[in-house]
C-alpha cells in the first residue's frame, strides 16, 4: 500500500434518504450522506443524534427501513452477496472481542475471511496482504506477539491492520479514538489520513472530538435528533450557530492565523473562570 490505487469498491458509498429504526421507532429521519474515494468524511453530533446508526446502515449490520445504500456507480449495496459486499466495504466497530492466545498476524488474517472459500489455503494474496497492512499500521514488529498483552493503542492499530487486509475500497471507522491517549488518537488520525490520501480509500468515521473532525476530514455531516442539521467542508459546517443549536450548549469556533484549522470550545459557567496564583517564597 505504499502507492495511491483504485481499490474495490473505490467508487465510494452513499446512503439516500435513509430512515432507520429500532423496534419500531424511528431515530433517523431521511438522512443522505456519500462517501468519496480518497476523501474522509467525518459524522459528527450529540449522542443519540444516529451517527453510529447511521454508519452501521451504510455497513448492512442495521436494517434499512426506507431509502438505500449504494455504491458511487449506483449500485445497491443490497444486491451483494454477504461475501462480495465484504470485500468492498468493512466497518471497525467500536468494541470487539480480544481472542485469547493468537497472535498480531492472525488477527490481521482474519481480515482476508471474504476470499477464502472453504480452506484458509486458496487465498494466494493473503500473506502479501497481511504484511503489507502489518506495515501500514506500524504493528510489524509485534506481529508474533499475542493480542491479549497488547496496550490499548497497539491493539486499535491491529484491528485497523484487520480491516486494511480486507482490502476494501471504502473503509467505515466507529469512534476509533476512544480510550486512547492523546498519542494513539494522532496515530490513528494520521493513518485515516493517509489512507484517503495515498492509498484513495472512502473513509466514513464516526467522532465525537469537533477538532478532530476539523483536523481530518474533507467532509463533515452534522447530525440532530436523527437528521442532517449541516452537510460540507469543516469550515461551513463548524460554525457557532450550528454547533450551539445541535448541542444546546454556547460553543465558540475559531481558526488557527497560520494553519486555518478550527477549534472548538464549549463555554460553560466556569469556562472564563481566572487561575488562582499561588505566592511565590519570596512574597511569602
Amino acid at each position: 500500500m505504499s502507492d495511491r490505487r483504485e481499490s474495490p469498491g473505490a467508487t465510494g458509498l452513499r446512503g439516500v434518504d435513509l430512515r432507520l429504526g429500532y423496534h419500531g421507532s424511528a431515530v433517523v429521519h431521511g438522512v443522505s450522506l456519500a462517501l468519496r474515494a480518497g476523501a474522509v468524511t467525518a459524522l459528527v453530533g450529540p449522542n443519540g443524534s444516529g451517527k453510529s446508526t447511521v454508519l452501521r446502515a451504510l455497513a448492512r449490520l442495521h436494517r434499512v427501513d426506507g431509502g438505500d445504500v449504494q455504491f458511487g456507480d449506483g449500485a445497491s449495496a443490497r444486491a451483494l452477496s454477504v461475501k462480495d459486499f465484504a470485500r468492498r466495504v468493512t466497518l471497525l466497530a467500536q468494541s470487539r472481542p480480544v481472542p485469547s492466545g493468537v497472535t498480531v498476524r492472525d488477527v490481521v488474517g482474519y481480515g482476508r475471511h471474504p476470499y477464502r472459500g472453504r480452506w484458509r489455503a486458496d487465498d494466494p494474496g493473503g500473506p502479501a496482504a497481511v504484511a503489507r497492512s502489518m506495515e501500514v499500521t506500524g504493528v510489524s514488529a509485534m506481529a508474533d506477539r499475542p493480542v491479549d498483552e497488547l496496550s490499548g493503542g497497539e491493539l486499535q492499530r491491529v484491528w485497523l491492520a484487520t480491516c486494511l487486509a480486507q482490502d476494501t475500497g471504502v473503509l467505515l471507522l466507529d469512534e476509533p479514538t476512544t480510550f486512547l491517549d492523546l498519542r494513539y488518537q494522532v496515530e490513528i488520525l494520521d493513518l485515516v489520513r493517509d489512507l484517503a490520501d495515498r492509498h484513495g480509500v472512502a473513509v466514513g468515521v464516526v467522532l465525537h472530538d469537533l477538532d478532530q473532525a476539523a483536523a481530518v476530514a474533507d467532509h463533515v455531516v452534522l447530525l440532530r435528533s436523527g437528521r442532517v442539521r449541516a452537510a460540507g467542508t469543516p469550515h461551513e459546517v463548524f460554525t457557532e450557530d450550528n454547533l450551539t443549536e445541535t448541542y444546546g450548549i454556547r460553543i465558540e469556533v475559531c481558526a488557527d492565523a497560520v494553519t486555518g484549522l478550527l477549534s472548538t470550545r464549549p463555554v460553560g459557567r466556569h469556562t472564563r473562570r481566572q487561575p488562582v496564583l499561588t505566592p511565590s517564597l519570596s512574597e511569602k
